[in-house]
């Protein structure tokens, strides 16, 4: 019976970008959009599945990877620090929090510039632009999940001899974890966006690199290959995550 209406979901689901996809065409159909400018969806989609046997566009595919990964590697190793201080002590709980209030709605991407002039030109200005706009997503809703746990279990594993540590990891952690991996799945979208916007501003590879490449070519085709990509990698890392968030929060009652 799941099987059934997961997959009845799933076509729901695919319902809208069929419908994308056929608006598409008919624009072209109709003549509305010349097709030097808008190429078919078949057009695009045959150059994708060309170019992942380009050992050169799999190289740009792996570079942007390579910083998406990195960056978003570095948000969760500070967000797991800043939890745990925050999670652990009472005076930097309260200095953490008005300052991630003051600095999550700064546009990461303003800061971009001075990174470059910071950092050079290379991957280094990329990751940490990635791993700044990743980072409060998951921050943010891990302090709302910590917020929202049960004093009195706190109180009921202290009482039973539980350490402060053993409190944390036992207790508040996997209370956590369902806002935890909600912040990541948002997190991994905002990732996508900025590392692609980074590498059209300022690289020598990537899919964003390909996008401002192609259209100073007036390659109309190839502009939107990195676009198609750039989508596929987040839809398929959006689903990694979903399915560890099934395997992981196994049993709570939202996943049943």
């Amino acid at each position: 019976m799941r099987a059934v209406a997961g997959s009845l979901h799933g076509l729901v689901g695919l319902a809208p970008i069929a419908g994308l996809v056929l608006a598409w065409q008919v624009l072209l159909t109709a003549g509305w959009v010349p097709s030097a400018l808008l190429p078919s969806p078949g057009a695009v989609l045959a150059r994708t599945v060309a170019s992942l046997g380009d050992p050169a566009f799999l190289g740009h595919l792996a570079s942007t990877l390579y910083r998406l990964a990195a960056g978003f590697a570095i948000a969760l190793a500070i967000v797991f620090a800043l939890g745990l201080a925050g999670a652990t002590s009472r005076i930097a709980d309260a200095a953490l929090r008005p300052v991630i209030r003051v600095l999550a709605p700064i546009p990461k991407i303003a800061l971009y510039p001075a990174l470059i002039l910071s950092l050079g030109f290379d991957d280094a200005p990329k990751i940490i632009l990635v791993a700044a706009d990743a980072l409060f997503p998951i921050l943010l809703a891990t302090y709302g999940g910590a917020g929202a746990v049960e004093q009195k279990l706190l109180w009921s594993a202290r009482a039973a001899g539980t350490s402060r540590a053993g409190t944390i990891l036992k207790v508040v952690l996997p209370a956590t974890l369902p806002s935890i991996l909600t912040g990541s799945r948002i997190a991994l979208v905002v990732a996508c966006i900025v590392v692609f916007l980074a590498e059209m501003i300022t690289s020598t590879d990537g899919l964003g690199y390909l996008l401002v490449r192609s259209g100073r070519a007036f390659q109309t085709v190839d502009m939107f290959v990195p676009l198609l990509a750039i989508s596929a990698v987040g839809l398929a890392l959006d689903g990694a995550l979903a399915a560890a968030r099934r395997v992981l929060l196994r049993g709570f009652p939202e996943e049943e």
